[in-house]
C-alpha cells in the first residue's frame, strides 16, 4: 500500500500550518511519515498539530522561515534536517496571488515580490535540501519532491492574476527540468496543479463568492475541491520516491480542460 511505503520516511512540508499545506501535514502524518513543518506567522496553527502527530506515533517539529531569503532557506532546512535525521521527501507548498493586478498596475517591485515567494523560494529550498534528497535516495532507495504549481500556471488563471499565473507556470517548467537533472540521482520531481479549492484562506481572500459560483459552474463534476483533494494527490506522489513517475503535472480540478 501507498501509506506503507511511505511509513519511517523524513518530509518536509513549507506552509504547512494553514490551508492546503496543513491537510498535506497531517495526510503525511496519517500516511507515517515524520514531518518538519515550516511557517511564515502560524506558529499557534503548528502548534495544534502537535497532539495529532503524538497520537499517530510520529515525529513532529515545525519553525518560522522567510522563504524569499537564501539564508532562511538554508536555515530551515538544516533545522529539519537535524530533527528528522535525514529528507525523503520535499513538499514545496509556499506561494500566494499576493493581490490581482493588471498588467498595467504590476509594477516592478510587485512582480518581483510575486516572484520571488512563488519561484524563487521553491528553488532556494530545494537546492539546499537537494544533497539531502540524493543521499537519501542511495541509502533509502529513492526521494521525492512535490511542488505545488495551480490550475493559473495551465490557463493563465481569472483577471489579475498575470504576474501568479506566471509564476506557477514557472514551477511546472522547474519541476520538469529538475525532473531531468535529478532523476540519475534517485529523486523524483513532480508537480500538482490545484484548481477551485474552497475553504482555504487564499480563496477566502481572494475568490469572490460570485466568482467562485461561476467557476464550480464550468466543473464537470460540478463541486470545487477541497484541501484533502490535494493531500491526497501529494501523498500519491511523495510515495512515488521509487516509482517511474518523473516530471509529471497531476491536475486535481474535477474535470476542467487545463492544457
Amino acid at each position: 500500500m501507498i501509506m506503507n511505503k511511505l511509513f519511517g520516511k523524513h518530509a518536509l512540508v513549507t506552509a504547512g500550518a494553514q490551508g492546503i499545506g496543513l491537510a498535506i501535514t497531517r495526510h503525511l502524518l496519517a500516511a507515517g511519515c515524520d514531518v518538519f513543518v515550516h511557517y511564515r506567522s502560524s506558529v499557534d496553527a503548528a502548534r495544534e498539530v502537535e497532539p495529532e502527530a503524538v497520537k499517530l506515533g510520529r515525529r513532529y517539529a515545525h519553525a518560522s522561515a522567510d522563504l524569499t531569503q537564501t539564508s532562511g532557506c538554508e536555515q530551515l532546512v538544516a533545522e529539519a534536517v537535524k530533527f528528522l535525521g535525514g529528507l525523503d521527501v520535499l513538499v514545496n507548498n509556499a506561494g500566494s496571488l499576493i493581490g490581482r493586478r493588471s498588467l498595467a498596475d504590476a509594477d516592478d517591485d510587485f512582480w518581483a515580490q510575486t516572484i520571488a515567494l512563488n519561484v524563487d523560494s521553491v528553488r532556494r529550498v530545494t537546492r539546499a535540501a537537494a544533497p539531502h534528497l540524493i543521499a537519501a535516495a542511495k541509502s533509502r532507495g529513492g526521494a521525492s519532491i512535490v511542488n505545488l504549481s495551480s490550475l493559473a500556471g495551465r490557463k493563465g488563471g481569472h483577471a489579475g492574476s498575470l504576474a501568479y499565473s506566471t509564476a506557477k507556470g514557472a514551477v511546472l517548467t522547474f519541476t520538469r527540468s529538475l525532473a531531468g537533472e535529478l532523476g540519475a540521482e534517485g529523486v523524483r520531481v513532480n508537480a500538482l496543479a490545484p484548481g477551485l479549492i474552497l475553504g482555504t484562506s487564499f480563496h477566502n481572500t481572494h475568490t469572490t463568492p460570485e466568482s467562485a459560483k461561476a467557476t464550480v459552474a464550468g466543473i464537470p463534476l460540478g463541486r470545487g475541491g477541497s484541501a484533502d483533494d490535494v493531500a491526497r494527490a501529494v501523498v500519491f506522489l511523495a510515495s512515488e520516491y521509487d516509482g517511474f513517475i518523473n516530471g509529471a503535472t497531476l491536475d486535481i480540478n474535477g474535470g476542467v480542460y487545463a492544457c
